[in-house]
C-alpha cells in the first residue's frame, strides 16, 4: 500500500505539494495551540518549518530550489510560484465591502505612502550601517524591508547580485514573521478592531502574509480589509523602489 501511495504522489506532483502543505499547516497550528497557547500564530511556525525544509532539501540535492529539487515534491515549485501566490492575494479582495474601503479615505492613502517610505528608509539605514555603499545594493535591501516581494523584484530590475537579493528576502521575511507574532499582542492597544483601522494597518505594515496572519489571529473578519491595502502597498513598493527611491539613493551614494 505504501508503494502505491508513493507511486501516486510521484505521478501527481501537485497533489503531493498540497499534501505537504496541508500536513505542515496541521502540525504548525497544533504546535501553536499546544506550546504557545495561540500567541505565536500557526502561519509563523509554518514559515519557519518551510524555511527549514527548503534548507535541508537544498543541502540534500545540492540544488537551488529547496524541497522542490526532490523529484517527489517538484509540485511545490508550481504551488509556491507566482501564479498561485497572485491568485491567493487577489482572492482576498472578494471578502471586502467597498463601502468600508471608502471610509479609509485620505488616511488610507497616506498610510500607504508613509508605510512604504518609512520601511524603505529603515532598510536603507541598516544596509549602510552594515557597510553597503552601492546604490543598487542599498536600494535592493531597503526594498526587501518594504516586503520580501518588492526586494527581489527591485533587485532583478537593478541588476543586484544574488547575495544581496537573498538578504532583501530575508529582511522581508523577518518583518512578516514579526508582524504575525506582534499584531495579536498589540491589537487592543492600537485600536485594531474595525475594518477602517485594519485597512490603515495593512497600508502601514504592508507585508500581505504577515498582515493576513496577524489579523487572522486577532479577528478573522478583518483579514480581507488589511490584506487589500497591504496588496496595494506591495504594488506601490514595486512601482517606487526601482525608480523614484533608487534615484533618491543615488543622490547620496
Amino acid at each position: 500500500m505504501n508503494d502505491s501511495i508513493m507511486s501516486l504522489l510521484d505521478k501527481y506532483h501537485l497533489i503531493a505539494a498540497f499534501a505537504v502543505i496541508g500536513l505542515t499547516m496541521f502540525v504548525s497550528h497544533w504546535m501553536s495551540r499546544r506550546f504557545t497557547a495561540g500567541r505565536l500564530h500557526g502561519s509563523a511556525i509554518a514559515i519557519l518549518i518551510g524555511l527549514a525544509l527548503a534548507y535541508f532539501g537544498g543541502v540534500y540535492t545540492g540544488g537551488s530550489n529547496g524541497l522542490a529539487d526532490v523529484s517527489l515534491f517538484t509540485g511545490l515549485g508550481l504551488m509556491g510560484g507566482g501564479m498561485l501566490r497572485d491568485l491567493a492575494i487577489i482572492a482576498t479582495a472578494y471578502g471586502v465591502r467597498f463601502s468600508e474601503i471608502k471610509k479609509a479615505g485620505m488616511r488610507g492613502l497616506i498610510a500607504l505612502f508613509a508605510g512604504v517610505l518609512v520601511s524603505f528608509f529603515a532598510g536603507a539605514v541598516v544596509a549602510v550601517a552594515f557597510g553597503y555603499t552601492s546604490a543598487v545594493d542599498i536600494t535592493t535591501i531597503a526594498a526587501g524591508a518594504v516586503t520580501y516581494i518588492v526586494g527581489p523584484v527591485t533587485g532583478a530590475t537593478l541588476g543586484a547580485s544574488s547575495e544581496v537579493v537573498a538578504l532583501s528576502i530575508a529582511a522581508g521575511l523577518v518583518k512578516s514573521i514579526l508582524t504575525m507574532i506582534v499584531t495579536p499582542m498589540v491589537a487592543r492597544l492600537i485600536g485594531l478592531d474595525n475594518p477602517r483601522s485594519a485597512m490603515i494597518f495593512g497600508g502601514l505594515i504592508g507585508t500581505t502574509s504577515g498582515v493576513a496572519a496577524g489579523l487572522a489571529a486577532t479577528d478573522a473578519r478583518l483579514v480581507p480589509y488589511g490584506a487589500m491595502t497591504a496588496t496595494f502597498y506591495t504594488g506601490l513598493g514595486i512601482l517606487l523602489a526601482p525608480t523614484v527611491l533608487f534615484l533618491a539613493v543615488r543622490m547620496f551614494f
